[in-house]
């Protein structure tokens, strides 16, 4: 069975005070109240929190920390980088990489991905690789190639043992942070064609058991329906993910 996941990507949001009572209702709400032993919470704090938050996680074996970036160097004169050595050092066990505000405002492209996937997979690091696409390219209904096109120029180089490391996220970018979501329906379908293109790449049998998480203004009314799609499992969360009773109510949705 493969692993749902609800990951909640705080984004540059928060003070260390505000982090702190965040992160804590969180792992009290889960201790009390997730029942599900198959779905894995992650929380992804920006970068100053990352130690203090994972020690505040620690006792509770459902919460898992992420980092929102991480260099593709290990180490040297990057000023403002963090290597995955860094990372893996304050407990952090995955990172984004890829996610389309990183595409678009510091277009890193698919060669800066391919290397950060695999600084964090020699660090142990367990990569959730975004992919998705602009309104421009669903309105054209260019989505599916466009989808399938970012995951050959980067998935595809991976051997089969890293591929077995990463986690698959789909923003549709069109849905973020503008109101609008998928229907359960496209999310379904971009998830199954997304699945459909990693059976080609690798095997039907690494495609099935590859978790993919739906990144597009998941919340607490429309989860239910999102995650109870055969080919979505589980959530990459963005603004509900920093209200602790949205974030929780979203992760009791299996």
């Amino acid at each position: 069975m493969r692993k749902n996941i609800v990951a909640g990507n705080w984004k540059m949001n928060k003070t260390y005070q505000d982090a702190q009572a965040l992160v804590s209702e969180i792992d009290n709400m889960v201790k009390d109240e997730v029942t599900n032993d198959n779905v894995e919470v992650i929380v992804t704090p920006p970068f100053p929190f990352l130690q203090s938050i994972s020690k505040l996680i620690q006792g509770n074996p459902r919460m898992h920390l992420a980092a929102q970036d991480v260099s593709a160097h290990e180490s040297g004169a990057y000023t403002g980088e963090v290597s995955a050595a860094m990372l893996k050092s304050v407990g952090v066990e995955y990172v984004l990489v890829g996610h389309s505000e990183r595409r678009q405002y510091h277009h890193e492209d698919a060669d800066l991905l391919l290397k950060k996937m695999r600084a964090a997979l020699k660090e142990g690091i367990k990569p959730i690789f975004c992919c998705g696409e602009p309104l421009e390219v669903r309105e054209a209904e260019d989505h599916f190639q466009y989808v399938n096109q970012q995951l050959r120029e980067t998935v595809a180089h991976l051997s089969n043992e890293e591929f077995d490391q990463i986690v698959i996220a789909y923003e549709p970018i069109w849905a973020i942070g503008t109101g609008r979501t998928a229907s359960s329906q496209q999310a379904q379908e971009m998830h199954a064609s997304i699945r459909e293109e990693l059976s080609r790449i690798f095997d039907a049998e690494a495609a099935y058991n590859k978790t993919i998480l739906y990144g597009g203004s998941a919340n607490p009314g429309n989860a239910k329906e999102l995650f109870a799609q055969p080919d979505v499992d589980g959530g990459l969360i963005g603004g509900a993910s920093l209200k602790s009773r949205d974030f929780t109510d979203i992760i009791k949705s299996f």
